[in-house]
């Protein structure tokens, strides 16, 4: 196990790396010019040329690599060029509203769909093929056209709940569900459809198993069968959708975010894009991979304790 974790951390961290230098090179080979979009039109050519200076955009871009990754390395992330905020600040200010709203999700996601997948996979028929239809239709509609119904209905129209803006867990447990209902709505919808599916499949094809079949001819009764051993062998498959829908989920909030105007990673992520504040955007990239590399350990932790093959695979 300890040989697993090990290999397991290796492979994060490279991803890091790899992640995050293709990021920094890509935003600064495409950036405008950022002092420009500081001074504002009215700065002259000199003024911008200074400014560049400050920001040390007039270094070589290898060497403004070395600097920001040795800076990284000590964990320092440097500060906004707009607000001059230390990026770690702005990132953490932000980070409990993107976790409320995807971990919130994965977790209703993850029950409804085992209960969905596993009773289509028992029942079968119309109960399976009304999975399928919904399921599918379900995962074609987009996200935000999601969101904007919610909206519309539950926030303009019946005035439920509200549409946007985001309370904190400490000032009340009600104002704070209320903020984030319609966005994980809007987002469990496409994550249980599509996570119904695969572990319906994956509950069908464990139940077709040689094993399965010993143990009902023992006599063991089916529930004992499907929630002790069908469900153990189906787990890594779920397991492994439902992390790949929360990396989807880390994309989908950029947009689920400007709709519900919420102060997350998303929306910081999107406004330091439009503006060019490389430090902030790298600094939000590094930090969305380490919660994506400890979501996937976290994941092949479980595989591996519900499956042992999968440790020396």
């Amino acid at each position: 196990m300890v040989s697993f974790i090990f290999r397991r951390l290796i492979s994060g961290v490279v991803v890091l790396f790899v992640v995050s230098t293709l990021t920094f090179f890509l935003l600064y080979f495409s950036a405008t010019s950022v002092a420009r979009n500081i001074l504002g039109d009215t700065a002259t050519p000199e003024q911008v040329l200074l400014k560049e200076a400050e920001l040390g955009l007039d270094q070589p871009l290898v060497s403004r690599y070395f600097d920001w990754l040795g800076s990284v390395l000590r964990g320092d992330f440097g500060v906004s060029w707009f607000s001059s905020q230390p990026v770690v600040e702005s990132i953490l200010g932000r980070l409990p509203t993107t976790l409320s709203i995807v971990l919130v999700t994965i977790v209703i996601a993850a029950v409804l769909a085992t209960l969905f997948g596993v009773f289509a996979a028992v029942r079968r028929g119309w109960v399976d093929r009304t999975l399928q239809i919904v399921s599918i239709g379900a995962s074609a509609v987009p996200q935000f056209v999601v969101a904007i119904i919610l909206v519309t209905v539950f926030a303009i129209g019946l005035r439920w709940l509200p549409a946007t803006g985001y309370v904190p867990l400490s000032d009340g447990f009600s104002g704070w569900s209320a903020s984030i209902t319609l966005p994980i709505v809007a987002l469990a919808i496409g994550t249980v459809a599509s996570t119904a599916q695969q572990v319906r499949s994956a509950v069908i094809s464990v139940l077709s198993r040689d094993y399965v079949r010993t143990l009902r001819s023992r006599g063991l009764a089916p529930t004992e069968i499907l929630f002790r051993h069908v469900l153990r062998g189906a787990a890594p498959a779920g397991l492994t959708v439902l992390s790949l829908q929360f990396i989807g989920m880390l994309g989908g909030v950029v947009v689920i975010e400007q709709i519900f105007a919420l102060p997350g990673l998303g929306f910081l992520a999107l406004q330091s894009t439009t503006q060019g504040d490389m430090p902030v955007l790298m600094g939000v990239v590094v930090y969305i991979v380490i919660i994506v590399v400890v979501v996937n350990l976290l994941v092949d932790l479980a595989v591996g304790w519900l499956n042992p093959k999968a440790r020396v695979s």
